[in-house]
């Protein structure tokens, strides 16, 4: 018997869509395998707690998810959350920092049925999560970004020895499990940041000597971004930086459909939380029409991650149903969003997943 604690942080707008398919697709993978016991803890987080208690990330939820295995985020629209009010934080960096998620796993992926610009792609970029530019996480204490005059601004950006070894180490692990490439190419610019990027290349060179087995290779950021464009079926795992991570996963993601595709997992050494790459969509929201895809997917990650972690094959086969369930739909493209040119709602896709993993019994 393995059991989990696994959190439900629905989010803002579609958030309150889309989490609750991912976790409907997930329980409808476990019910063949009774071995797998969930306990599934709601949690408040973003507008609806702040319209209850008057904060988006209350104590009761970052005391909770210390005793949790993983959990759900659903997307955060704090871009409209009150400016003027200290309780109204930004929850995505507070988290990522505080439990020590280093690694974003984005992958990306295409599908013959899904109109792209580049078929058969299939690349995992890791970005490292809590360093770089990122002035809200980089810090201790204080920021590090400020202005010393009203006409200059100074951003400092951060690079250590052990995330940058958390991040490739996540790398090269993913690139044992996936396909036949086993290769992991290293983004940088140490052709300008000597220091930065010299030290984060440093870092992932050290740790492909722990993985012979796995071709390894680095490329300059610029370089990358237009082979990812012109070709990116060479590229098996990506690992590189905060910033440039940001940027070229959603590059990725615009190779196979857009973000509505894009899934993600938050990693660290204890904890993990599914996220999809994707914002709130304030503009759809209520509707039942976003695509939850990626939080579906989101979660199913999560679900293989925990169960390696614990050596759990009945979780990790559970994971796998779910994709199966996904690329079933996806391929047959009947019962989908507007999004994928469908008529579905949102939840008349997940229960078309659901149906399809139940057909895999």
């Amino acid at each position: 018997m393995s059991d989990y604690r696994i959190g439900i942080l629905a989010g803002d707008d579609i958030g309150l869509e889309i989490v609750p398919v991912a976790v409907s697709v997930i329980q409808a993978a476990l019910k063949v395998f009774p071995d797998v016991a969930v306990d599934w803890v709601e949690l408040p987080i973003g507008v609806p707690s702040y319209q209850n208690s008057g904060e988006t990330l209350p104590q009761i939820t970052l005391d909770t998810l210390y005793d949790l295995d993983g959990w759900i985020l659903g997307p955060i629209g704090h871009m409209m959350y009150p400016k003027d009010d200290s309780k109204a934080v930004n929850p995505h960096p507070i988290i990522r920092r505080n439990y020590d998620l280093v690694s974003n796993i984005r992958p990306t992926r295409s599908y013959t049925s899904i109109p792209s610009l580049h078929q058969d792609v299939d690349i995992v970029i890791v970005r490292e999560n809590n360093e770089g530019f990122q002035p809200d996480r980089n810090m201790f204490q204080g920021k590090a970004e400020f202005m010393p005059s009203p006409d200059m601004a100074l951003s400092m950006r951060v690079i250590t020895r052990r995330n940058s070894e958390l991040v490739a180490r996540t790398g090269f692990e993913l690139a044992r499990q996936r396909n036949d490439k086993k290769k992991v190419t290293a983004i940088h610019k140490n052709t300008v940041f000597k220091l930065g990027c010299g030290l984060f290349v440093e870092a992932c060179t050290d740790v492909a000597r722990e993985y012979p087995d796995i071709a390894f290779e680095t490329r300059v950021v610029d370089t990358f971004a237009m082979n990812l464009v012109m070709n990116p079926q060479q590229f098996d795992v990506v690992v590189t930086t905060n910033m440039f991570g940001d940027i070229l996963t959603d590059e990725a993601a615009g190779l196979v459909g857009g973000l509505g595709m894009a899934p993600g997992l938050n990693v660290g050494p204890e904890y993990a939380m599914a996220q999809a790459t994707h914002g709130s969509a304030p503009d759809i929201a209520g509707q039942h029409i976003a695509n939850p895809y990626a939080m579906i997917m989101s979660g199913q990650m999560l679900l293989l991650w925990l169960g390696n972690k614990k050596q759990d094959r009945d979780a990790v086969q559970a994971a796998i149903n779910i994709r199966k369930g996904v690329e079933a739909v996806i391929s047959r493209l009947e019962t989908v969003t507007p999004d994928l040119n469908g008529s579905a709602t949102t939840e008349e896709m997940g229960e078309a997943i659901c149906t399809a993993i139940d057909s895999l019994k």
